[in-house]
């Protein structure tokens, strides 16, 4: 099979390597969950597994505002939104509430910018913000719409909104910078066609900020890439709902990103383990491991990017059920275990998309 390779390398010879390892969530107090025999893996029986498996996740594990950091609570947000609570100085708070309301918190670091709210990047940090709009790119990724642009946002004593955090992105945008969760963000809130100056002069729009991303190496980049497929899929699936684009091919740069997303679906089939988690190499080749979390992370990872990029008819693939059904089995098993943070939410966040899209409205809201 030929890989498509645009503009540059598409995949590097070397595999690369996932989000840092930023603390545990927490191991839960109680027995462990006995997950149930194999079987054949249907809908009927696969979602409320979800369903129980994310109940556990959120309300079986409790983080604590004195002994996790932000980069850890914003990726609990990020998989429960508005009903993700942490512990803070004994009592149990909405973690979303707290931080918008100016509560602190290892690593949140907000100041005032121009013309907006600038959230302090560090990279390398177990804590704190990894990349550029790491913060904004997850609260638009909330619910079907985000957290709301005009929600409260406190920095200091200063009265904000969420909408700041946008606006300081697109003036902060500059040519070869990571934009993965800028991506997120823009493609969520803007409305069709806008168009924006940054505050270097340079001329901006959703088109180009896509072409910066594709010109990007998917392998090198974090978490095997798993993340700037989900931001180029969330561009993407906006575009279609915006224009009302039919099944047909897209063209100019859509076409280009939608070929890279079907693409990397099939390696992310074809690389598909027996025991149907996904390649600890992500989307360059197959591989697996013996340490079930590096096999949670990944398939985690790139569950999270099928969950969105998969057409509706594909949902019941064979081989998509297997994924979930394995996914969900390796978050049972490791029901009783601190467990980093990234993989157990991005994994939660990848399972709750796929089961409200899968199980409709026999979903219970989370």
């Amino acid at each position: 099979m030929l890989a498509f390779q645009p503009r540059n390398q598409l995949f590097s010879a070397t595999a690369a390597v996932c989000c840092l390892l930023a603390g545990g969530c927490g191991r839960p107090a109680g027995e462990p969950v006995t997950p149930p025999a194999t079987a054949a893996v249907s809908p009927a029986e696969l979602c409320p597994r979800i369903g129980r498996v994310l109940d556990q996740i959120r309300d079986g594990r409790q983080l604590s505002t004195a002994t996790q950091g932000a980069w850890q609570v914003v990726h609990g947000i990020l998989a429960f939104g508005e009903s993700f609570r942490v512990v803070h100085e004994g009592q149990s708070v909405s973690a979303l509430e707290y931080l918008l309301d100016g509560g602190r918190l290892a690593g949140w670091k907000l100041r005032s910018g121009e013309p907006g709210i600038i959230a302090v990047v560090e990279e390398g940090s177990t804590l704190g913000q990894g990349h550029p709009d790491q913060w904004l790119g997850y609260l638009s990724q909330c619910g079907s719409d985000g957290i709301p642009l005009d929600r409260s946002l406190m920095v200091g004593d200063q009265r904000a909104r969420v909408g700041d955090l946008l606006s300081q992105a697109q003036a902060d945008l500059r040519p070869g910078q990571e934009a993965t969760w800028t991506l997120m963000a823009l493609a969520t809130y803007l409305p069709p066609g806008s168009s924006w100056q940054g505050a270097d002069g340079e001329s901006w729009n959703l088109e180009r900020v896509m072409a910066m991303e594709l010109e990007a190496d998917l392998a090198s980049s974090a978490c095997g890439g798993a993340h700037r497929l989900y931001g180029l899929a969330t561009a993407v699936n906006r575009h279609r709902q915006q224009q009302q684009e039919g099944a047909e091919p897209l063209p100019g740069i859509w076409g280009e990103a939608e070929e890279i997303i079907t693409d990397c679906i099939e390696r992310a089939r074809r690389f598909q383990q027996a025991d149907g988690s996904f390649s600890t190499q992500y989307f360059e080749r197959p591989a697996s491991s013996p340490d079930v979390f590096v096999k949670l992370g990944s398939s985690g990872h790139i569950f999270e990017f099928l969950a969105i990029a998969l057409p509706a008819e594909r949902l019941t693939e064979p081989w998509v059920l297997r994924g979930a059904a394995r996914l969900v089995t390796m978050l049972e098993q490791t029901a009783d275990i601190d467990v980093e943070c990234g993989a157990l939410y991005h994994a939660a966040h990848g399972l709750l998309l796929y089961r409200n899209r899968l199980c409709g409205a026999n979903a219970a809201e989370n």
